[in-house]
């Protein structure tokens, strides 16, 4: 069975959905792309010192291990692209995945576990901080993710989404959005369902800035991110 079958099914019926107004905002989709390959390339220039120590960190507890993780995840209108991350778990980690499902922590078509065996030492900090999402980044800089917006999805959990689910697929997907400063992990999928849509019925340069800001007042120190 195709996992993103439910995804490609929805493609034809983005269109048809009258709760948002997605046309005729062009001018407002240009203003964010300019927006997001300013923020992110300076983001990486400045980070850069940062994200040199953290990808030696992680060789230096596994020197086999890839620095970088790339998952394909789903994007706008079910289109798949590779997501970067820091590499946070132990080599062979999705393989190890079907024998801890039963242990899921959030509901909806989600996994979390906050004690998840497969993640490393240098993991559990980069997580706990989200450090680990800062090559993402580069996907803002390739176009295929946005500062903002709804979290991508991977084709396993789309796989399960509903039809109202799909509108979450509506725009460019995000580094962070309101389900991140709204709790994250204790927050469950039909919230965060919720959250996305919202965003998207009202998004703005304004309430990107706001989230943004927020996002960083709640990277250290959150006992939600795992």
């Amino acid at each position: 069975m195709n996992p993103l079958k439910n995804t490609m099914d929805a493609g034809s019926q983005f269109e048809a959905f009258p709760l948002f107004e997605m046309k005729n905002r062009n001018l407002f989709w240009i203003g964010k792309r300019i927006q997001d390959v300013c923020f992110s390339l300076a983001g990486l220039i400045l980070l850069s010192p940062l994200l040199l120590l953290i990808a030696l960190l992680i060789k230096v507890e596994d020197p086999k291990g890839a620095v970088i993780f790339a998952q394909t995840r789903v994007g706008k209108n079910g289109k798949t692209f590779k997501m970067y991350k820091f590499r946070s778990m132990v080599s062979g980690a999705e393989a190890m995945l079907g024998k801890l499902m039963e242990q899921n922590e959030i509901s909806g078509a989600m996994f979390k576990m906050k004690n998840d065996p497969r993640i490393t030492r240098v993991g559990r900090f980069i997580r706990k901080t989200s450090l680990d999402e800062l090559p993402q980044l580069m996907n803002v800089l390739k176009g295929n993710m946005s500062l903002v917006g709804p979290r991508p999805p991977l084709p396993r959990e789309v796989a399960d989404y509903t039809s109202y689910d799909m509108m979450r697929l509506l725009v460019v997907p995000g580094c962070t959005g309101l389900w991140q400063i709204s709790g994250r992990n204790h927050v469950g999928f039909r919230e965060m369902v919720e959250l996305d849509l919202e965003y998207i019925a009202n998004q703005s340069f304004k309430k990107d800035i706001v989230i943004m800001c927020k996002t960083v007042k709640v990277l250290f120190g959150a006992d939600n991110a795992y």
